[in-house]
């Protein structure tokens, strides 16, 4: 148990546990320990990581130059305070690249230095979209003055601006051609939108034309109906119509009934008949209205003759005698 606990303790300690750095904080250190060192006359450095600003110059189509800085190396100090303090060398940088640099002791200057494959410093290296890529064409390694910097500066944007042309044309064209595609596809649409509201439109034109029709059918049964149901009560009306009694006798009313078609039509009833004879007798006429009053002349007054009325009475008790004319009033007209 002992040895294997010393064993234990002995790998323990041969393994070096080294703390995650954050790359952002890394070179956000570095900026600050160059200016303090150095000065704040520099090109604008990019506050970053390397992943970072690559991803930005290749977006915004950019030329990226990297400094890879050296605290041992001999010329470090010479380049930073001379050349890139130099007014000409900064306007000139900050006009046609971004600039990013990092200290290579750093973990983000460690990885930076194996992708862009530095070995003597100070390090500078451009890098240009290349076939949509961001690739490293032109490297200087050691130092330079500003005038021989600013020459070999000039030089690779000279020669690679058209890389960046060309990329700005393509995603121009690629824009066009997508604004272009979205105004078609939104013309489509809205083409589609209008067809699919005109199919709308007819639908519900030709549902409601359908409703219409079923209903103006519904209604037109229902009237046949009705009007085959008041056909037959006209037919069954006949047989309770009592019999008509003599001119001579006694109690006979002769009754004049003037129908609203102009119609007259004459009939005798005796004083003791109930007034649903006199309603059977005009509602089973052809000229009849189906829905209708009879009313007295002088006064003017409504015969309460319906069958449904709660209470039917006689000619004699209506007051009708031995001659009378009565009005017949249509009810739907």
């Amino acid at each position: 148990m002992w040895i294997c606990s010393s064993i234990f303790n002995f790998f323990l300690t041969g393994i070096e546990f080294r703390p995650r750095t954050d790359p952002v904080q890394e070179v956000m250190e570095f900026i600050a320990a160059y200016e303090e060192k150095y000065s704040q006359q520099h090109p604008v450095f990019y506050q970053g990581t390397f992943s970072q600003v690559l991803n930005d110059a290749k977006r915004e189509l950019r030329f990226l130059l990297v400094y890879l800085h050296s605290p041992s190396a001999p010329d470090t100090d010479a380049f930073c305070r001379d050349t890139l303090s130099n007014p000409d060398i900064i306007r000139y940088v900050n006009q046609h690249f971004l600039f990013w640099g990092s200290s290579i002791n750093s973990d983000e200057g460690k990885r930076t230095i194996n992708a862009v494959k530095a070995s003597h410093y100070p390090f500078l290296a451009v890098l240009v979209l290349k076939e949509n890529r961001m690739t490293i064409v032109a490297r200087m390694e050691g130092y330079a003055d500003p005038g021989l910097l600013a020459q070999r500066l000039r030089s690779v944007v000279g020669e690679y601006e058209i890389n960046l042309v060309s990329a700005r044309a393509d995603r121009f064209e690629a824009s066009v051609n997508r604004s272009l595609r979205s105004q078609q596809d939104e013309a489509f649409m809205e083409s589609l939108r209008a067809d699919q509201e005109k199919e709308r439109r007819r639908e519900e034109q030709r549902r409601q034309q359908e409703e219409e029709q079923r209903r103006l059918e519904e209604e037109r049964r229902a009237e046949e109906v009705r009007r085959e149901s008041i056909a037959q009560e006209k037919v069954n009306s006949v047989y309770k119509v009592p019999e008509e009694p003599s001119a001579s006798h006694p109690d006979a009313v002769h009754v004049v009934f003037k129908l609203p078609c102009g119609t007259r039509l004459e009939r005798r009833f005796l004083k003791s008949h109930s007034l649903e004879a006199v309603f059977y007798f005009v509602f089973c006429h052809p000229n009849a209205p189906d829905s209708f009053e009879i009313m007295t002349n002088f006064p003017r007054r409504v015969l309460n003759c319906r069958p449904d009325t709660a209470k039917v009475i006689t000619l004699e008790q209506a007051g009708l005698k031995n001659k009378e004319v009565l009005f017949v009033n249509d009810l739907d007209a």
